[in-house]
């Protein structure tokens, strides 16, 4: 399953509770857009939280949404960047896609 966040993780709980129902699955990823890129930058509240579901889970992040908020510099080491290519090639890889709004 893909796990899609598009927003910021301090003004909405998506990410928490994305994080609680994928838990540890080895076949779930997480891609960050719009302002659910914040979740992958570093020196943040939810930092841990991230690089511990990242233990199971590959985590990317849109890298022109990551660039439009002036934050590409900050992304945590291990979260893959992907263009919108890269956002329809893992719609297209993973059988489910859950949007956390």
């Amino acid at each position: 399953m893909l796990h899609i966040i598009n927003k910021s993780p301090f003004e909405n709980n998506s990410l928490a509770s994305c994080l609680r129902v994928a838990g540890a699955a080895k076949d779930h990823a997480i891609l960050f857009i719009e302002d659910g890129v914040y979740g992958a930058t570093q020196g943040t509240a939810v930092e841990k939280s991230v690089r511990d579901a990242m233990a199971n889970m590959a985590v990317y992040a849109l890298n022109p949404d990551l660039e439009a908020r002036g934050v590409q510099g900050r992304v945590m080491n291990g979260v893959k960047l992907v263009d919108y290519d890269g956002f329809v090639d893992l719609v297209a890889e993973h059988d489910n896609v859950q949007s956390w709004l």
